[in-house]
């Protein structure tokens, strides 16, 4: 509580040409070699993953602290590419505090939010530049770049709100999008475990 009170006001500038933020804060980076089971066509990955490690998304998470009272913030960037038919996403996650909500604003490129409640329902929304998406609590989410371009968002969300990759590493999501005729499509994602 005592370092939360020391703690000054923050002001970042992001910019809009060379996409990165200042002050970064920590730049956090996910190469393919760190999601590769998380996609359809692991033929595909362990072809590419003999050849590189490609980037699919990094963020800068704001040096704030990850406590009750404050804003957690990031932005965030996933190149455009595929794997096979499916998009570069992100990992996907809940938050450890269930009970946390979370607000997407996108800067640029296109793509969809997956999102899929504790209960199994599950939505998807539009990403493109102007858009705010709102994730209610206990809905894990995950970012999908259908677009040519990085898609770029700003998301905020309470400072002790965690992080839980793990149920989506193992059971994966409902929903998976991929390309079709040139056209994201959603579809049922063969590999979910329920």
């Amino acid at each position: 509580m005592e370092k939360d009170k020391l703690f000054r006001p923050l002001n970042s500038i992001f910019d809009f040409t060379s996409l990165e933020l200042n002050p970064p804060g920590e730049l956090i980076v996910r190469n393919l070699s760190d999601m590769d089971f998380m996609y359809q066509d692991q033929d595909r990955v362990t072809e590419i993953l003999q050849k590189n490690d490609p980037v699919i998304y990094r963020f800068y998470n704001v040096e704030i602290p990850e406590t009750a009272g404050h804003l957690q913030h990031c932005v965030s960037m996933v190149f455009p590419g595929k794997i096979g038919r499916e998009y570069y996403m992100t990992k996907g996650h809940f938050h450890e505090i269930e009970d946390t909500a979370e607000a997407y604003f996108t800067l640029r490129g296109q793509g969809r939010m997956v999102m899929q409640s504790t209960e199994g329902k599950t939505d998807i929304k539009e990403m493109k530049k102007g858009t705010i998406t709102y994730v209610p609590p206990r809905w894990a989410h995950r970012c999908v770049n259908t677009g040519n371009q990085p898609l770029v968002f700003f998301a905020v969300y309470r400072g002790d709100a965690g992080h839980n990759y793990g149920i989506i590493e193992k059971k994966g999501m409902k929903k998976i999008i991929l390309e079709e005729k040139g056209k994201p499509v959603i579809k049922d994602n063969p590999r979910y475990k329920n």
